[in-house]
Protein backbone atom coordinates (compact mmCIF):
# COMPACT_ATOMS: atom_id res chain seq x y z
CA UNK A 1 0.00 0.00 0.00
CA UNK A 2 1.37 3.56 -1.07
CA UNK A 3 1.70 5.29 2.53
CA UNK A 4 1.92 9.14 2.28
CA UNK A 5 2.59 11.41 5.03
CA UNK A 6 1.42 15.13 5.16
CA UNK A 7 4.18 17.58 6.74
CA UNK A 8 2.55 20.74 7.47
CA UNK A 9 4.62 23.68 8.05
CA UNK A 10 4.27 26.70 10.11
CA UNK A 11 3.87 28.02 13.79
CA UNK A 12 0.95 29.25 13.03
CA UNK A 13 -0.69 25.70 12.97
CA UNK A 14 1.07 25.14 16.03
CA UNK A 15 -0.45 28.04 18.05
CA UNK A 16 -3.93 27.45 16.74
CA UNK A 17 -3.99 31.38 14.66
CA UNK A 18 -4.82 29.07 11.43
CA UNK A 19 -6.66 26.29 10.82
CA UNK A 20 -4.98 23.43 8.79
CA UNK A 21 -7.35 22.88 5.87
CA UNK A 22 -4.84 22.52 3.85
CA UNK A 23 -4.20 18.71 5.01
CA UNK A 24 -8.14 18.15 5.03
CA UNK A 25 -8.28 19.52 1.22
CA UNK A 26 -5.17 17.06 -0.01
CA UNK A 27 -6.63 13.86 2.19
CA UNK A 28 -10.10 13.96 0.47
CA UNK A 29 -8.51 15.10 -3.07
CA UNK A 30 -5.78 12.50 -2.70
CA UNK A 31 -8.07 9.30 -1.88
CA UNK A 32 -10.29 10.21 -4.58
CA UNK A 33 -7.96 8.71 -6.89
CA UNK A 34 -7.48 5.76 -4.85
CA UNK A 35 -4.75 7.26 -2.19
CA UNK A 36 -4.44 7.10 1.64
CA UNK A 37 -3.05 9.76 3.47
CA UNK A 38 -1.31 7.68 6.52
CA UNK A 39 -0.26 10.49 8.44
CA UNK A 40 -0.09 14.19 9.22
CA UNK A 41 1.95 16.23 11.10
CA UNK A 42 1.98 19.52 12.08
CA UNK A 43 6.02 21.09 12.40
CA UNK A 44 7.71 24.49 13.42
CA UNK A 45 9.03 26.84 10.33
CA UNK A 46 12.95 25.89 11.37
CA UNK A 47 15.62 24.24 10.13
CA UNK A 48 16.20 21.20 12.65
CA UNK A 49 12.65 20.82 13.11
CA UNK A 50 11.90 20.18 9.35
CA UNK A 51 14.92 18.12 8.64
CA UNK A 52 14.34 16.12 11.74
CA UNK A 53 10.95 15.12 10.51
CA UNK A 54 11.80 14.39 6.71
CA UNK A 55 14.46 11.77 8.37
CA UNK A 56 11.74 10.16 10.17
CA UNK A 57 8.84 10.59 7.87
CA UNK A 58 10.82 9.52 4.83
CA UNK A 59 11.83 6.29 6.93
CA UNK A 60 8.40 4.62 6.60
CA UNK A 61 6.63 6.68 4.13
CA UNK A 62 6.57 6.48 0.39
CA UNK A 63 5.43 9.53 -0.40
CA UNK A 64 6.01 13.46 1.53
CA UNK A 65 3.93 16.46 0.59
CA UNK A 66 4.81 19.71 2.47
CA UNK A 67 3.58 22.49 2.77
CA UNK A 68 4.18 26.17 3.88
CA UNK A 69 7.64 28.26 4.33
CA UNK A 70 7.89 29.07 0.54
CA UNK A 71 7.58 32.88 1.22
CA UNK A 72 9.71 35.62 0.35
CA UNK A 73 10.50 36.68 4.24
CA UNK A 74 13.29 35.01 5.87
CA UNK A 75 11.08 33.02 8.24
CA UNK A 76 10.31 30.55 6.03
CA UNK A 77 13.13 28.38 6.04
CA UNK A 78 11.79 24.61 3.71
CA UNK A 79 13.75 25.71 0.57
CA UNK A 80 17.16 25.98 2.80
CA UNK A 81 16.07 22.66 5.12
CA UNK A 82 15.48 20.47 1.78
CA UNK A 83 18.71 21.88 0.40
CA UNK A 84 20.69 20.73 3.45
CA UNK A 85 18.67 17.45 3.65
CA UNK A 86 20.13 16.52 0.40
CA UNK A 87 23.13 18.12 0.65
CA UNK A 88 22.67 20.44 -2.14
CA UNK A 89 23.09 24.27 -2.99
CA UNK A 90 20.70 26.46 -3.64
CA UNK A 91 20.32 27.64 -7.29
CA UNK A 92 18.22 30.38 -8.83
CA UNK A 93 15.79 30.07 -10.79
CA UNK A 94 15.70 32.35 -13.93
CA UNK A 95 12.49 31.09 -15.10
CA UNK A 96 10.55 31.73 -11.03
CA UNK A 97 11.89 35.69 -11.56
CA UNK A 98 10.62 35.85 -14.72
CA UNK A 99 7.69 34.87 -13.44
CA UNK A 100 7.66 36.71 -10.23
CA UNK A 101 8.75 40.48 -12.17
CA UNK A 102 5.96 39.47 -14.47
CA UNK A 103 3.35 38.92 -11.81
CA UNK A 104 4.16 42.23 -10.30
CA UNK A 105 4.23 44.43 -13.30
CA UNK A 106 0.77 43.40 -13.77
CA UNK A 107 0.00 44.76 -10.35
CA UNK A 108 1.64 47.60 -10.80
CA UNK A 109 4.17 46.87 -8.08
CA UNK A 110 7.67 46.98 -8.28
CA UNK A 111 9.75 43.47 -6.46
CA UNK A 112 12.04 43.65 -3.11
CA UNK A 113 15.01 41.93 -2.85
CA UNK A 114 13.25 39.43 -0.95
CA UNK A 115 11.36 38.28 -4.23
CA UNK A 116 14.78 37.95 -5.83
CA UNK A 117 15.65 35.38 -2.96
CA UNK A 118 12.80 33.86 -3.00
CA UNK A 119 14.11 32.35 -6.80
CA UNK A 120 16.33 30.21 -5.11
CA UNK A 121 15.86 26.71 -5.12
CA UNK A 122 17.37 23.30 -4.64
CA UNK A 123 19.38 22.29 -7.55
CA UNK A 124 17.84 18.57 -7.51
CA UNK A 125 14.57 19.97 -7.33
CA UNK A 126 12.14 19.30 -10.27
CA UNK A 127 9.40 22.77 -10.27
CA UNK A 128 6.14 23.09 -10.71
CA UNK A 129 4.55 25.46 -12.60
CA UNK A 130 1.98 27.67 -9.75
CA UNK A 131 -0.14 29.62 -11.64
CA UNK A 132 -2.26 30.82 -8.71
CA UNK A 133 0.93 32.40 -6.89
CA UNK A 134 4.78 33.36 -7.14
CA UNK A 135 6.58 30.58 -5.20
CA UNK A 136 6.63 27.38 -7.43
CA UNK A 137 5.97 23.61 -6.18
CA UNK A 138 9.05 21.49 -5.64
CA UNK A 139 9.55 17.98 -6.55
CA UNK A 140 12.18 16.05 -5.00
CA UNK A 141 13.45 12.25 -5.44
CA UNK A 142 15.41 9.96 -2.85
CA UNK A 143 16.17 7.01 -4.14
CA UNK A 144 12.07 5.41 -4.30
CA UNK A 145 11.02 8.30 -2.15
CA UNK A 146 8.65 11.18 -3.15
CA UNK A 147 9.01 15.01 -1.51
CA UNK A 148 6.39 17.46 -2.76
CA UNK A 149 6.68 20.81 -1.37
CA UNK A 150 4.02 23.51 -1.89
CA UNK A 151 2.93 26.79 -0.77
CA UNK A 152 0.90 26.99 2.13
CA UNK A 153 -1.66 29.78 0.98
CA UNK A 154 -4.75 27.52 0.24
CA UNK A 155 -5.78 28.32 -3.23
CA UNK A 156 -2.27 27.93 -4.31
CA UNK A 157 -1.07 24.51 -2.66
CA UNK A 158 -4.88 23.27 -4.52
CA UNK A 159 -3.79 24.60 -7.96
CA UNK A 160 -0.26 22.76 -7.79
CA UNK A 161 -1.99 19.49 -6.09
CA UNK A 162 -4.64 18.91 -8.55
CA UNK A 163 -2.71 20.08 -11.94
CA UNK A 164 1.08 18.90 -11.32
CA UNK A 165 0.92 16.46 -8.19
CA UNK A 166 -1.44 14.02 -8.39
CA UNK A 167 -1.24 13.59 -11.91
CA UNK A 168 2.29 12.64 -11.22
CA UNK A 169 1.84 10.27 -8.49
CA UNK A 170 -1.19 8.42 -10.52
CA UNK A 171 1.38 7.72 -13.22
CA UNK A 172 4.19 6.82 -10.72
CA UNK A 173 2.16 4.47 -8.97
CA UNK A 174 -0.60 1.89 -9.71
CA UNK A 175 -3.42 2.36 -7.81
CA UNK A 176 -6.58 0.67 -6.28
CA UNK A 177 -9.75 2.52 -6.53
CA UNK A 178 -11.37 3.01 -3.13
CA UNK A 179 -14.64 3.80 -2.71
CA UNK A 180 -17.36 5.58 -0.02
CA UNK A 181 -20.44 4.66 0.31
CA UNK A 182 -21.73 7.70 3.80
CA UNK A 183 -24.98 6.95 5.41
CA UNK A 184 -26.43 9.89 7.70
CA UNK A 185 -28.49 9.29 10.52
CA UNK A 186 -30.01 11.70 13.19
CA UNK A 187 -31.22 11.27 16.80
CA UNK A 188 -29.54 8.24 17.73
CA UNK A 189 -26.26 7.28 19.09
CA UNK A 190 -23.06 5.72 17.88
CA UNK A 191 -23.50 2.73 20.30
CA UNK A 192 -26.95 2.54 19.86
CA UNK A 193 -26.45 2.16 16.66
CA UNK A 194 -23.63 -0.01 16.59
CA UNK A 195 -25.32 -2.85 18.31
CA UNK A 196 -28.52 -2.67 16.00
CA UNK A 197 -25.84 -3.32 13.52
CA UNK A 198 -23.67 -5.37 14.90
CA UNK A 199 -24.30 -8.73 12.88
CA UNK A 200 -23.91 -6.58 9.58
CA UNK A 201 -20.83 -5.33 10.85
CA UNK A 202 -19.13 -8.40 11.58
CA UNK A 203 -20.23 -9.92 8.32
CA UNK A 204 -18.14 -7.26 5.96
CA UNK A 205 -16.17 -9.33 3.73
CA UNK A 206 -12.29 -8.10 4.35
CA UNK A 207 -12.14 -5.69 1.72
CA UNK A 208 -14.93 -3.29 3.58
CA UNK A 209 -14.89 -1.53 6.62
CA UNK A 210 -17.18 0.31 8.69
CA UNK A 211 -16.51 3.81 10.27
CA UNK A 212 -18.89 5.88 12.53
CA UNK A 213 -18.57 9.22 12.62
CA UNK A 214 -20.22 11.18 14.85
CA UNK A 215 -21.23 15.09 15.58
CA UNK A 216 -23.71 16.71 17.79
CA UNK A 217 -27.11 14.97 17.28
CA UNK A 218 -25.63 12.80 14.20
CA UNK A 219 -23.80 10.54 12.97
CA UNK A 220 -22.15 9.48 9.63
CA UNK A 221 -21.67 5.66 8.77
CA UNK A 222 -18.66 5.69 6.28
CA UNK A 223 -18.57 1.86 4.32
CA UNK A 224 -14.93 1.83 2.71
CA UNK A 225 -14.16 -0.53 0.04
CA UNK A 226 -11.30 -1.10 -1.72
CA UNK A 227 -10.77 -3.83 -4.96
CA UNK A 228 -9.14 -3.97 -7.54
CA UNK A 229 -11.77 -1.90 -10.19
CA UNK A 230 -14.56 0.13 -9.73
CA UNK A 231 -17.12 -1.91 -10.65
CA UNK A 232 -16.41 -5.00 -7.67
CA UNK A 233 -16.56 -1.66 -5.35
CA UNK A 234 -19.79 -0.39 -6.71
CA UNK A 235 -21.45 -3.73 -6.16
CA UNK A 236 -20.39 -4.87 -2.97
CA UNK A 237 -20.85 -1.05 -0.91
CA UNK A 238 -24.57 -1.58 -2.42
CA UNK A 239 -24.73 -5.57 -1.45
CA UNK A 240 -23.50 -4.66 2.20
CA UNK A 241 -24.91 -0.74 3.03
CA UNK A 242 -27.87 -1.75 1.91
CA UNK A 243 -29.15 -4.23 4.70
CA UNK A 244 -26.97 -1.49 7.16
CA UNK A 245 -29.89 1.30 5.26
CA UNK A 246 -32.77 -0.72 5.84
CA UNK A 247 -32.02 -1.73 9.66
CA UNK A 248 -31.35 2.23 10.93
CA UNK A 249 -34.14 3.27 8.62
CA UNK A 250 -35.63 5.26 11.30
CA UNK A 251 -32.84 7.23 11.63
CA UNK A 252 -31.13 7.40 8.06
CA UNK A 253 -32.53 10.95 6.38
CA UNK A 254 -30.02 10.62 3.36
CA UNK A 255 -26.46 9.69 1.93
CA UNK A 256 -23.63 11.26 0.68
CA UNK A 257 -22.38 15.17 1.31
CA UNK A 258 -25.54 16.49 1.98
CA UNK A 259 -27.37 18.22 5.70
CA UNK A 260 -30.10 17.73 7.91
CA UNK A 261 -31.24 21.66 6.61
CA UNK A 262 -31.07 20.55 2.75
CA UNK A 263 -33.23 17.64 3.03
CA UNK A 264 -35.60 19.53 5.58
CA UNK A 265 -35.94 21.97 2.55
CA UNK A 266 -36.35 18.72 0.10
CA UNK A 267 -39.32 17.22 1.98
CA UNK A 268 -40.87 20.97 2.16
CA UNK A 269 -40.81 21.35 -1.74
CA UNK A 270 -41.99 18.27 -2.67
CA UNK A 271 -44.62 18.55 -0.40
CA UNK A 272 -45.34 22.10 -1.42
CA UNK A 273 -45.43 23.34 2.51
CA UNK A 274 -44.10 26.63 4.03
CA UNK A 275 -42.43 27.10 7.22
CA UNK A 276 -41.57 28.80 10.12
CA UNK A 277 -39.66 28.98 13.31
CA UNK A 278 -39.73 29.98 16.93
CA UNK A 279 -36.62 30.49 19.10
CA UNK A 280 -35.23 31.26 22.37
CA UNK A 281 -32.11 29.88 23.70
CA UNK A 282 -30.95 29.60 19.54
CA UNK A 283 -31.60 33.14 18.75
CA UNK A 284 -32.53 32.06 14.76
CA UNK A 285 -29.50 29.88 14.73
CA UNK A 286 -32.44 27.16 13.54
CA UNK A 287 -33.24 29.58 10.87
CA UNK A 288 -29.76 30.46 10.21
CA UNK A 289 -29.19 27.06 9.09
CA UNK A 290 -32.37 26.65 7.22
CA UNK A 291 -31.77 29.35 5.03
CA UNK A 292 -28.17 28.84 4.82
CA UNK A 293 -29.82 26.49 1.64
CA UNK A 294 -30.03 28.51 -1.87
CA UNK A 295 -34.01 28.60 -2.62
CA UNK A 296 -34.79 28.32 0.98
CA UNK A 297 -37.36 31.36 -0.05
CA UNK A 298 -39.36 29.00 -1.59
CA UNK A 299 -40.57 27.20 1.96
CA UNK A 300 -38.93 29.31 4.55
CA UNK A 301 -41.06 32.37 5.50
CA UNK A 302 -39.41 33.95 8.35
CA UNK A 303 -38.71 33.35 12.27
CA UNK A 304 -39.74 35.01 15.62
CA UNK A 305 -36.98 35.22 18.00
CA UNK A 306 -38.91 35.60 21.28
CA UNK A 307 -35.86 35.65 24.11
CA UNK A 308 -37.69 37.94 26.30
CA UNK A 309 -40.49 35.93 27.78
CA UNK A 310 -43.05 39.69 26.55
CA UNK A 311 -42.31 38.58 23.24
CA UNK A 312 -43.24 34.83 23.69
CA UNK A 313 -46.43 36.78 25.26
CA UNK A 314 -46.90 39.68 22.78
CA UNK A 315 -45.84 38.08 19.32
CA UNK A 316 -46.51 34.51 19.90
CA UNK A 317 -49.45 34.45 22.42
CA UNK A 318 -48.09 32.36 24.89
CA UNK A 319 -49.77 32.43 27.68
CA UNK A 320 -48.98 34.35 30.87
CA UNK A 321 -50.40 31.42 33.16
CA UNK A 322 -48.27 28.95 31.30
CA UNK A 323 -45.06 31.06 31.91
CA UNK A 324 -46.11 31.05 35.52
CA UNK A 325 -47.25 27.66 35.75
CA UNK A 326 -44.65 25.84 34.31
CA UNK A 327 -41.88 28.57 33.06
CA UNK A 328 -40.31 29.44 29.80
CA UNK A 329 -38.85 26.20 29.29
CA UNK A 330 -41.52 23.93 29.24
CA UNK A 331 -43.12 21.23 27.07
CA UNK A 332 -46.01 23.92 27.44
CA UNK A 333 -44.48 26.61 25.96
CA UNK A 334 -42.93 25.18 22.96
CA UNK A 335 -46.01 24.04 22.60
CA UNK A 336 -47.91 27.43 22.56
CA UNK A 337 -44.95 28.72 20.91
CA UNK A 338 -45.21 26.08 17.90
CA UNK A 339 -49.17 27.41 17.83
CA UNK A 340 -48.34 31.22 18.09
CA UNK A 341 -45.78 31.32 14.89
CA UNK A 342 -48.16 28.70 12.95
CA UNK A 343 -50.72 31.58 13.08
CA UNK A 344 -48.02 34.89 12.99
CA UNK A 345 -46.67 33.83 10.28
CA UNK A 346 -49.36 31.92 8.57
CA UNK A 347 -47.24 28.71 7.45
CA UNK A 348 -47.97 25.12 7.41
CA UNK A 349 -45.45 23.99 9.74
CA UNK A 350 -42.86 25.53 12.27
CA UNK A 351 -40.64 24.86 14.62
CA UNK A 352 -40.25 25.99 18.51
CA UNK A 353 -37.22 26.35 21.04
CA UNK A 354 -36.89 26.93 24.97
CA UNK A 355 -33.62 26.33 27.36
CA UNK A 356 -31.32 26.95 28.98
CA UNK A 357 -28.07 27.35 26.84
CA UNK A 358 -25.86 28.28 29.43
CA UNK A 359 -23.55 28.72 30.97
CA UNK A 360 -25.77 30.03 33.99
CA UNK A 361 -28.89 30.73 34.40
CA UNK A 362 -29.79 26.83 35.25
CA UNK A 363 -31.73 25.50 38.16
CA UNK A 364 -31.86 22.30 40.26
CA UNK A 365 -34.85 21.52 38.59
CA UNK A 366 -34.01 22.97 35.43
CA UNK A 367 -30.35 22.54 35.14
CA UNK A 368 -28.12 23.85 32.06
CA UNK A 369 -28.56 22.11 29.06
CA UNK A 370 -32.54 21.41 29.85
CA UNK A 371 -34.15 22.50 26.44
CA UNK A 372 -37.64 21.49 25.10
CA UNK A 373 -38.11 21.34 20.89
CA UNK A 374 -41.29 21.04 19.93
CA UNK A 375 -42.38 20.65 15.56
CA UNK A 376 -46.18 20.97 14.78
CA UNK A 377 -48.50 22.32 12.26
CA UNK A 378 -52.09 22.96 12.62
CA UNK A 379 -53.66 19.56 13.72
CA UNK A 380 -50.86 17.95 16.01
CA UNK A 381 -47.45 18.93 17.54
CA UNK A 382 -44.76 16.95 18.99
CA UNK A 383 -42.13 17.38 21.55
CA UNK A 384 -38.85 16.17 22.38
CA UNK A 385 -36.92 17.14 25.75
CA UNK A 386 -33.00 17.60 25.46
CA UNK A 387 -30.46 17.19 28.04
CA UNK A 388 -27.25 19.04 26.59
CA UNK A 389 -24.30 20.26 28.54
CA UNK A 390 -22.97 23.32 30.17
CA UNK A 391 -21.25 24.21 26.91
CA UNK A 392 -23.66 27.21 25.31
CA UNK A 393 -22.16 26.72 21.97
CA UNK A 394 -22.50 23.48 21.90
CA UNK A 395 -26.22 23.00 23.10
CA UNK A 396 -27.24 25.93 20.73
CA UNK A 397 -26.15 23.04 17.62
CA UNK A 398 -27.18 20.44 19.72
CA UNK A 399 -30.65 21.99 19.80
CA UNK A 400 -30.61 23.06 16.50
CA UNK A 401 -30.01 19.47 15.00
CA UNK A 402 -32.21 17.70 16.69
CA UNK A 403 -34.78 20.57 15.95
CA UNK A 404 -34.68 20.10 12.76
CA UNK A 405 -34.75 15.99 12.64
CA UNK A 406 -37.61 16.24 14.39
CA UNK A 407 -39.07 18.46 11.66
CA UNK A 408 -37.75 15.46 8.83
CA UNK A 409 -39.58 13.02 10.31
CA UNK A 410 -42.84 14.98 11.26
CA UNK A 411 -42.85 15.77 7.49
CA UNK A 412 -42.23 12.21 6.34
CA UNK A 413 -44.82 11.17 8.29
CA UNK A 414 -46.90 13.92 6.79
CA UNK A 415 -49.81 12.77 4.37
CA UNK A 416 -49.92 16.11 2.19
Amino acid sequence: MLKITILTIGDELLIGQVIDTNSAFMAQELNRYGMEVFRKIAIADTLPEIIDNLEQTLAYSDVVLMTGGLGPTKDDVTKKALAKYFGVEMAFSEVTWERIEYFFQRLGRSTTPAHREQCYMPENALLLTNKMGTAPGMWMEQEDKIIVSMPGVPYEMEYLLSHEVIPRLRKRFKLRPIAHRTILTIGEGESRLAEQIEDLEEGLPPHLSLAYLPNLGQVRLRLTGRADDKETLKHDLQVYGDPIRERLRDYVYAEGATTIEAEVGCLLLEKGLTMATAESCTGGYVAHRITSISGASAYFQGSIVAYDNKVKKNLLGVSPTTLDDHGAVSEQTVREMVTGVLNALNVDVAVAISGIAGPGGGTPDKPVGTIWIAVGDHEKTETFLLHGTKNRERNIQYASTRVLGLLWHFLQKSKV
